[in-house]
């Protein structure tokens, strides 16, 4: 007598506790991805935020300290990031905060500088590898537009 031995019954588990074992994995490189995207995006973002600013500062001695006038170029830049948008309308406190001020360049020439600090939002904090809220700061000094 003969007992048909069925192969496929022990091999029905194993595709179900591999995705149990992985999935957590899966999701934590998913996260990781998403978080690191998002904080290049901010820093990419806030460089550009000052170039703009810096830009616009640099027109002329008159506006080389106009951080008024810069923070408006910057929130333009900024607007896409989900804690500016269109609720925050000045640069004097967090999440973005622009001064600007007039120095004396590398080459000795009047210019002006403008920073701008943007601070993220809590995203999904990773122990050990994200913090889940960061600060960029950049700085960018531009030479006077002499006329």
């Amino acid at each position: 007598m003969r007992v048909p031995i069925n192969l496929h019954a022990r091999e029905r588990g194993h595709a179900v506790l591999e995705t149990a074992l992985l999935l957590p994995w899966v999701l934590f490189l998913f996260v990781g991805a998403f978080d690191f995207g998002f904080y290049n995006y901010a820093l990419i973002s806030t460089q550009n935020a000052a170039r703009v600013a810096a830009w616009y500062t640099s027109q002329s001695k008159s506006t080389a300290t106009d951080a008024a006038t810069a923070c408006t170029y910057a929130l333009a830049e900024l607007q896409a990031l989900p804690n500016v948008g269109t609720t925050v309308t000045t640069c004097s406190a967090s999440p973005v905060v622009v001064t600007a001020t007039q120095v004396t360049g590398v080459d000795n020439a009047e210019a002006t500088q403008v920073s701008v600090t943007y601070t993220s939002p809590q995203l999904i904090p990773i122990p050990g590898a994200l913090p889940g809220k960061y600060t960029f700061d950049r700085t960018v000094q531009m030479r006077l537009v002499t006329q």
